[in-house]
């Protein structure tokens, strides 16, 4: 179980880190990120988790800030796998 949660955790680092640099490609490209190929295979890779937090997201929240969404629910996603890493690794006393 220790090494499930290892490795989703791992993922979860993974493609925030890839949703971190699409962002700064697109901050880089000044307009053109559509026409820059780093930014579409970037876009590309993301393209699950960004569809899976628009499906899950209220139609309130604009497209533009969906990738944004995505960052900060991995981020508690990544907070409740490294409680569950802790746990495992930490022997119940009693």
């Amino acid at each position: 179980m220790l090494s499930v949660v290892i490795v989703l955790k791992g993922l979860v680092e993974f493609v925030v880190l890839l949703l971190l640099g699409q962002g700064l490609v697109f901050l880089l490209s000044f307009g053109r990120h559509e026409a820059n190929p780093v930014y579409r295979m970037l876009r590309f890779l993301t393209s699950p988790v960004t569809g899976a937090v628009r499906r899950v997201t209220p139609s309130v929240i604009i497209d533009r800030h969906v990738p944004a969404v995505a960052v900060f629910l991995l981020f508690w996603i990544w907070v409740a796998l490294l409680v569950a890493k802790v746990r495992l690794q930490v022997p119940v006393a009693g």
